[in-house]
């Protein structure tokens, strides 16, 4: 059950919910009278606001955070606008993480372009870069980064580390870039809603389910939009920290603000696991505090739960589908046949085949999705058991490398993959398989082929579906984005004749393929001969840059930097679940 209260409401010694109408009640519980305003400082939320303001009123807010993260989609933007804006370095911890174009098919070595690009900005400006297929951005963020009483801003829509005492934000790179030359993030004081957890999950019912249930009863009505969400309540103790992470991370779609949740003794073991026990303290409201709003959720009674498009508050419980797939499902054809507008069909009533719903494909995946608890009682649920050999297929994403080793340690992994499940590693976005028969072909780059069919005109790619030349930056420059050499080349000299044909003479005219991110990583190489250059080609002018052969991490990442950096410290192994929802624990 989850009710919605109107109207502000007291919480009384941590348990007590009073509507703000009843407020008389809190004078015979506290034996004396509440003072509003008073009360509203009593926040969890307030206290980590005010901490980090650096205006003089609470009014309106002049932030400034802890640390900050992005992934490979957004960080070379910010990092460049940075950089055209004078900055000089990283004046806060941030992360470059690289999991979310690592897998795209888009042709060439567009995305390892990038993941280049945020190594060479670590070096140079002092910050800490995660290779790709290491962790999940937000994932790393928990294991490493997050900490109670403090506040993380992300270039990712789900920068949520609310269940370790941390008030994070997901905001557009403008707001990072702002961090990154010393300015601070301006907003109004937010409202605060206090989501009150009582009872305890039923066995088999997961953090998405909870968060599920959650986003259908407040995002239509907007109950908690641009407020913080402040998880309160004694049906906190009855999950563990990891659990908590599953349900905080969803919170997004919600279009809250941030979120925050009371800390306990399983919020300082899990710190405590990753070495990180001095970024614990202890979170709780006061002992009267008043809250803009009220969500009372009975954990008890959320059952497993299904989102169907196109947003996840367009919840059902699974239940109620297997009973009526036919008459939600047409519901859910009639919306999108409004969004199409006629320029394209969609249907889920064919995936009901003899009265049962067809499930082709499952994933376990994501920042909330791939957690250790998750994988767990997904080994759980399908040891001894078969995914079955025909269409359906199930691949499995560990959110980061310590939690795959783990997994692997107790033998999860193991289970699962003689269940028949695919075991891939830490990703944000999965993709579907490329050879399945229903799916468009990849995106490819074609040769334009001119009138005498030498190639390209040019030396431009253009792109398979979209026949407007897209001109790589800096294509035909021999100098980077700093106007220096690069010791690393970014992108390949010969692509391969059977995907590219007639392009080789267009290679051969080009003088070097060099693209503006090679500027960065100029900067560090010229301070200073690195391992990896035995690995590297030159022909100076007239040629192409290409690699002898692949270029190893192990010898790129090691390489020496101007400035005090971190790649990938490997974080200590996470704690072994105890009991979970299920009741078993390998």
């Amino acid at each position: 059950m989850i009710k919605l209260y109107d109207g502000g409401v007291y919480l009384v010694n941590g348990t007590e919910v009073v509507p703000e109408a009843e407020a008389a009640k809190v004078e015979t519980l506290t034996g004396k009278s509440p003072n509003k305003e008073e009360a509203k400082t009593g926040t969890i939320a307030y206290g980590i606001l005010k901490e980090h303001n650096q205006a003089d009123t609470m009014d309106q807010l002049r932030i400034k955070f802890d640390a900050m993260a992005s992934h490979d989609i957004t960080f070379v933007g910010i990092v460049q606008t940075a950089k055209a804006s004078g900055m000089e370095k990283f004046p806060l911890p941030y992360v470059l993480t690289n999991c979310h174009n690592t897998l795209c098919a888009v042709g060439g070595t567009i995305n390892e372009d990038d993941h280049m690009f945020g190594l060479s900005a670590a070096k140079k400006y002092g910050g800490i870069y995660v290779p790709p297929h290491i962790a999940v951005i937000h994932q790393y963020m928990r294991e490493m980064h997050a900490g109670c009483g403090k506040m993380i801003l992300g270039s990712d829509s789900h920068t949520r580390y609310g269940a370790l005492g941390t008030m994070a934000i997901g905001e557009g790179g403008g707001e990072l870039v702002k961090q990154l030359l010393e300015d601070t993030y301006d907003v109004a004081y937010p409202g605060v809603v206090a989501i009150y957890l009582d009872g305890k999950p039923q066995p088999f019912v997961g953090p998405q389910d909870i968060a599920l249930a959650i986003i259908g009863a407040v995002f239509k009505n907007g109950f908690v939009k641009n407020k913080v969400m402040e998880f309160v309540g004694p049906g906190i103790k009855s999950m563990t920290t990891d659990y908590r992470n599953g349900v905080d991370v969803m919170t997004t779609e919600t279009t809250c603000l941030s979120s925050i949740w009371e800390t306990d003794e399983d919020t300082k073991a899990f710190l405590e696991e990753h070495g990180r026990g001095d970024d614990y303290k202890k979170l709780a409201p006061a002992d009267v505090t008043y809250y803009d709003g009220c969500v009372y959720v009975d954990l008890s009674t959320i059952k497993p739960m299904i989102a169907l498009p196109f947003h996840p508050s367009n919840v059902f419980e699974v239940d109620e589908v297997k009973a009526n797939a036919k008459d939600i499902f047409a519901e859910v054809e009639k919306e999108a046949a409004k969004v199409a507008g006629g320029r394209a069909d969609f249907t889920l009533s064919d995936k009901i085949v003899d009265g049962k719903v067809v499930v082709q494909q499952g994933v376990i995946a994501g920042c909330a999705g791939g957690n250790y608890t998750n994988v767990v009682e997904a080994a759980n649920a399908l040891r001894g058991k078969s995914c079955g050999y025909g269409e359906f297929s199930l691949s499995v994403y560990p959110s980061s490398q310590p939690v795959n080793i783990e997994l692997t340690r107790n033998g999860s992994i193991a289970d699962l993959m003689a269940a028949g499940a695919i075991i891939r590693p830490g990703q944000q976005r999965p993709l579907h398989p490329s050879h399945h028969p229903e799916l468009p072909e990849p995106r490819r780059l074609q040769a334009r082929q001119r009138p005498d069919g030498r190639g390209r005109s040019h030396g431009r790619a253009v792109h398979r579906r979209n026949r407007r030349q897209r001109r790589c930056p800096d294509l035909r420059r021999g100098t980077g984005l700093l106007g220096q050499r690069s010791g690393i080349p970014l992108r390949q000299g010969r692509l391969r004749e059977a995907r590219l044909p007639g392009l080789q003479e267009g290679h051969r005219r080009r003088s070097r393929l060099r693209s503006e991110h090679q500027g960065l990583a100029g900067d560090v190489s010229a301070r200073g001969q690195h391992p990896s250059e035995g690995l590297l080609e030159d022909h100076g002018p007239g040629h192409h840059h290409r690699r002898t052969h692949p270029l190893r991490r192990d010898l790129v990442l090691p390489l020496e930097s101007p400035r005090p950096c971190r790649i990938h410290p490997e974080p200590p192994r996470p704690r072994v679940c105890r009991t979970l929802q299920s009741g078993r624990c390998p």
